[in-house]
């Protein structure tokens, strides 16, 4: 073989190799993985939060907000409400799907879908794990007021109790659902939902499920109770089991612990959904009906013993009371969507891409205040930090914890 057949042998040998190579990593590579200069890649590596010290995350950075909420910038009113000045200004705390936010002395804690974790946010904005211990698909968390205990339940109906301090773990009855603690966190109330409805009804028990008191029996119409622990300890829950008013009006009773003939609440409308204020005197709720052209509306009402219903009124406002939260006794933030469709009190999901403004209600004068925030969002879950100077929020659309001065 001559040398010249050698070269072209060798060359192309070479071209098949260079067309071969080129193709692969046209078409069948997956991509490289880019790693930060200076970084080394790692694997199986737990989320890491920002925190206002300026932690990194490993999670992608997210979309930033929209834009800033209209504003006459001269201290005008807005969709009716009075401007209140400068645009504080909105902080990420974290940037993942947070869930079940509670707010106490020691924090907010919140439970992180991606690696079914629960963590805990200090005043100063600093992320940190409960506990290493991981939870997999977890629905709903009830947290103590008092404590790091909490009720966790799962989609199949299970239900455990565990306290974060200590590790203890129990598993309560899968037929307990609707949970809620007493404000010193030393009892729960829920429902013990039976297969017959004779087997049905309102109990407190210790949170670990221990000494189980039947409170009141609830037959077939377990579906109208609304189990929520008052702050004053006088009321467990509500039931939706009153003389109707009409088409649309109800009568909605309060179940205390010691089977007491509580004066009934006048409810004008349908959609029901409460909030205690912090001393338990008074009810925030919002209801639907035709005179609102079936969009939800505040309205609150005094639940003193001794003067149920008092003071009762609406507030102007257009919003969902799991939208707002009271600071104190006499005050409310609340998100409302900048606007609603008709029937959206029936059908919510209407306005879940529709973008809110943040209102502060003044109790006492009926006064409302726009806070003009620097950044758009539709509010999800709303809270007061407990020294009362922030108010943080999760969003319905982006992922993450936020927080506003006040």
């Amino acid at each position: 073989m001559s040398r010249a057949q050698i070269v072209g042998i060798i060359l192309f040998v070479s071209l098949s190799i260079l067309i071969g190579l080129g193709l692969y990593f046209m078409f069948f590579r997956g991509p490289v993985p880019i790693t930060p200069s200076g970084t080394t890649p790692t694997t199986g590596t737990p989320v890491q939060f920002p925190s206002s010290g300026g932690a990194t995350s490993t999670d992608r950075p997210i979309v930033e907000p929209g834009g800033q909420l209209p504003s006459s910038g001269t201290g005008g009113t807005i969709n009716g409400f009075q401007e209140a000045g400068q645009a504080p200004t909105v902080r990420q705390l974290v940037n993942t799907n947070a869930k079940n936010i509670n707010v106490s002395a020691s924090g907010a804690k919140f439970y992180n879908q991606k690696d079914g974790k629960f963590y805990r946010i200090d005043g100063q904005g600093n992320v940190s794990a409960l506990s290493d211990t991981v939870f997999f698909g977890v629905e709903q968390v009830t947290w103590s007021p008092a404590s790091d205990e909490s009720i966790i339940e799962y989609p199949d109906g299970s239900n455990i109790y565990y306290d974060f301090q200590t590790k203890k773990q129990v598993t309560l009855p899968q037929h307990w659902e609707n949970f809620s603690f007493d404000t010193g966190g030393t009892q729960i109330v829920a429902k013990s939902v039976g297969f017959d409805d004779s087997n049905r009804w309102l109990i407190a028990a210790n949170p670990d499920g221990t000494n189980v008191e039947f409170i009141e029996p609830m037959g077939n119409n377990a579906d109208k109770v609304m189990v929520d622990w008052s702050p004053n300890r006088q009321y467990l829950a509500l039931s939706r089991t009153g003389e109707a008013q009409g088409i649309s009006d109800q009568k909605v009773l309060l179940i205390g612990k010691n089977g007491e003939n509580y004066k009934s609440l006048s409810i004008p409308g349908r959609g029901l959904q409460t909030q205690w204020s912090p001393t338990g005197d008074q009810l925030l709720y919002s209801v639907y009906s035709s005179r609102s052209d079936y969009k939800p509306e505040l309205w609150i009402t005094g639940t003193a013993v001794g003067a149920i219903d008092s003071n009762r009124r609406p507030l102007s406002v257009q919003t969902w009371v799991e939208k707002c939260t009271f600071t104190n006794d006499t005050a409310v933030y609340c998100g409302v969507p900048t606007k609603l469709e008709t029937g959206s009190g029936f059908q919510p999901s209407l306005a879940n891409t529709t973008p809110d403004s943040l209102v502060r209600i003044d109790l006492k004068t009926g006064s409302r205040e726009l806070i003009n925030l620097d950044q758009t969002h539709t509010i999800d879950t709303i809270f007061v930090s407990d020294d009362g100077q922030k108010l943080l929020f999760t969003d319905k659309i982006l992922p993450g914890i936020f927080e506003v001065s006040i």
